[in-house]
């Protein structure tokens, strides 16, 4: 009998993929299922990035092997995206390394600078996949709390009392997943002081700053922080191409080449087309962003008036693609979602699959038209 690798089995199959199955199940039992679980854009991208990678498909090497490092206008679109919207200045010769998407380069960082037993400091609540590769690539993951209490930010005091000895990365999401609290550059001058004081890298895990947000920030634009810090960005979110799978990592060169050593050795370039649609796509201009919050304001409320009546309580500030609920005390959070799965037919996500700190909260997605939001208010009246 073939057996699988023993780092299998400090990872099990990742939550959306067996949840979506009962989901899937559900509806083809005739269930009439509204999924506000995914925070997968149902937006199209804009008709100029559509109509781009469309021409592309006609250009010469519109189908060979692209670089691993991307096209170089891909790379200047980035820079010129990151100058314009977060005033850092980026050499897109070496401080771009486009991604076929963020998530993959959560792995490529953690194999570029992970050894065996190195420790990783991960958000509690927080993104599932800093746990599992961290795990994959058999590190060990130390959770650090996140709480309402300090708007969901790291409590520095407890992490310099931690054993930092064997701390080689630190994941950061601001603005944060899944509870939308925003960052601050005050938040971030933190974070590389504390990265430069213990010799650890810091990455910020940064795609949703343009989402129902009026300060969209950069770890990067704190002075100094190419010293020590990374920053994953994407598409899917800002764009509408999560499908696309486009995304990148910044930092100085010696960082990025260290990805790049194993990005080459793990792909073979992005699809040319859809890179020039991405260049597309980091042209489009504010009346974009403005255009995309209104849809999304509209949406955010109605699952506001839907979170009331689940007699739920949320931050109305906060930002990104999800509505973070806290449950009446005493529920709790996968209870709860299956009743709701069961009985009212709406799929929501809950906390605990982004840690323990996750008990007792739910998390709505923006990915939903209004009228299915309206909908599944009609199923709680």
């Amino acid at each position: 009998m073939i057996t699988t690798a023993k780092r299998l089995e400090s990872v099990q199959e990742y939550y959306f993929s067996r949840k979506l199955r009962e989901v899937r199940q559900l509806i083809s039992e005739g269930k009439p299922v509204i999924n506000m679980g995914i925070g997968s854009p149902d937006l199209a991208p804009d008709i100029t990035v559509i109509e781009a990678m469309q021409k592309a498909m006609f250009d010469d090497k519109a189908h060979e092997y692209q670089s691993y490092q991307g096209l170089p206008e891909l790379r200047k679109g980035i820079a010129d995206f990151y100058k314009n919207h977060f005033n850092v200045d980026l050499d897109f010769n070496t401080e771009i390394l486009p991604l076929m998407g963020s998530k993959e380069g959560i792995m490529h960082i953690s194999l570029a600078f992970l050894n065996q037993d190195d420790e990783v400091l991960i958000p509690n609540p927080g993104y599932p996949t800093y746990a599992s590769v961290t795990e994959l690539v058999q590190a060990k993951a130390v959770y650090y709390d996140l709480s309402a209490q300090t708007n969901w930010q790291p409590d520095f005091e407890v992490l310099e009392k931690t054993d930092l000895s064997k701390v080689k990365l630190m994941w950061v999401s601001y603005p944060h997943m899944p509870t939308g609290a925003n960052g601050t550059l005050e938040l971030f001058e933190k974070l590389i002081a504390f990265g430069k004081k213990h010799n650890i890298l810091i990455v910020n895990d940064n795609p949703y700053s343009f989402v129902l947000n009026g300060n969209p920030l950069s770890i990067l634009q704190v002075e100094g922080s190419k010293e020590v810090a990374l920053e994953l960005n994407s598409l899917s979110k800002t764009y509408n191409m999560a499908g696309w799978r486009v995304g990148m990592v910044l930092g100085n060169p010696t960082l990025i080449d260290a990805i790049l050593k194993v990005k080459s050795n793990m792909d073979s370039g992005m699809f040319y087309g859809i890179q020039k649609g991405s260049i597309e796509a980091l042209k489009l201009g504010k009346d974009w962003f403005e255009k995309q919050n209104e849809i999304y304001t509209k949406r955010r409320n109605l699952i506001f008036k839907l979170a009331e009546k689940l007699n739920c309580a949320f931050d109305k500030n906060s930002v990104g693609l999800f509505v973070w609920a806290k449950l009446p005390d005493g529920i709790l959070s996968e209870e709860f979602i299956d009743e709701v799965l069961i009985k009212k037919h709406v799929f929501i996500t809950p906390g605990t699959i982004f840690g323990s700190n996750g008990e007792g909260y739910i998390r709505f997605s923006l990915c939903v038209t209004e009228e299915k939001i309206q909908q599944a208010i009609e199923r709680f009246s």
